[in-house]
């Protein structure tokens, strides 16, 4: 026989929670990563319904030299038409009203707390999907950022902003740094919606059990509408095929390929330069890199007795920085990644 509601929140689970004074005992969020995407992240709506089309200028046109009585050159700029997709996820959170009555005074904390779960559920798939959604294989959804950055030996402007570690092994991880901003890196969401995770209380609902029996449930409904776009390649690098292995036993120089890597992001050259397009480009880089690489970076700076990583202070909270950017430690980051060629 079925297991009845085995995706729902049912009384056994109302009687785990229970302490011995009949109040629900604290949840410990032993499954919460860290995501920290969203403290960054620049949020557009997109122009053109559920996609966001945006042109990159590839050729500026040919210009001559001019003599007396002799025609001028006609020319024209190139462009390319570039256009982003957004995706969704959902959540349904269920949980049996019956149980809700024996919880009293306890039942908002219930709904509250698989409310959470829904929330850092749907954060998770985000911030994983932000790295490694291929619409290529997965259409539903939107592209990410390492197909974009995904080749070196087939060319092209993002192969430029790709820094090849060197890893050949089956456990090679990438460090990314990202520049949000306009025209730089955005998340974005349908036009006419609003950013972040939108949450309705749907109220009571009669739903069916595994055996096709019906009972009645309160339910909420959580949904984000979600997409990226990168307007400028240049502000984005990625530092792929870093080998964990090659990283514990001490032989990859992550410094030496955070600063290969910061001198090809545009954003470092933002300070020297007068854009006058209006575009704000660089708003704000960040490295982001899972503990492992982090640990590992932190290791490299006690070794060598010189202190790389700066402590700064954003929003109240203390982070690491690397030459004035930002590092952020990410579980969404990987240490299964296939190699970039």
């Amino acid at each position: 026989m079925a297991v009845i509601g085995n995706s729902f929140v049912g009384l056994v689970d109302y009687a785990n929670g229970l302490a011995g004074n009949r109040t629900i005992g604290p949840v410990i969020e032993a499954l919460n990563l860290l995501n920290p995407l969203l403290r960054d992240a620049y949020m557009q709506e997109a122009n053109n319904g559920t996609n966001h089309e945006s042109f990159i200028r590839t050729g500026l046109g040919a210009v001559a030299w001019g003599k007396l009585y002799q025609g001028i050159l006609q020319s024209k700029s190139t462009k390319q038409k570039v256009s982003d997709t957004t995706g969704f996820v959902e959540r349904l959170s269920t949980v049996d009203v019956r149980m809700l009555e024996q919880a009293a005074g306890n039942a908002a904390q219930l709904r509250m707390d698989e409310a959470r779960a829904a929330l850092e559920a749907i954060a998770q798939e985000v911030q994983s999907g932000f790295f490694y959604n291929d619409t290529a294989t997965t259409p539903d959804r939107f592209l990410g950022l390492a197909p974009r950055y995904g080749t070196i030996s087939g060319g092209g402007a993002a192969a430029a902003q790709i820094v090849d570690a060197g890893g050949t092994g089956s456990d090679n991880t990438s460090i990314w740094m990202v520049t949000w901003g306009q025209g730089a890196t955005s998340l974005i969401y349908p036009e006419g919606s609003v950013g972040g995770v939108q949450r309705k209380d749907m109220g009571v609902q009669r739903v069916l059990d595994d055996n096709n029996m019906p009972y009645f449930a309160k339910e909420e409904y959580f949904k984000q509408s979600v997409g990226v776009t990168v307007g400028d390649w240049r502000y984005n690098v990625r530092i792929a095929n870093v080998d964990l292995s090659d990283v514990k036993a001490g032989t990859v120089d992550l410094y030496g390929l955070l600063r290969k890597g910061l001198y090809r992001c545009q954003a470092r050259r933002d300070a020297n330069l007068d854009n006058n397009d209006g575009i704000v480009r660089g708003g704000k880089t960040v490295i982001y890199m899972n503990r492992d690489m982090l640990e590992a970076l932190d290791a490299q700076t006690t070794n060598d007795n010189k202190i790389k990583l700066t402590p700064d202070e954003i929003a109240g909270k203390e982070v690491e920085t690397y030459r004035g950017f930002t590092i952020r430690e990410t579980d969404a980051l990987i240490n299964a990644e296939a190699r970039v060629v």
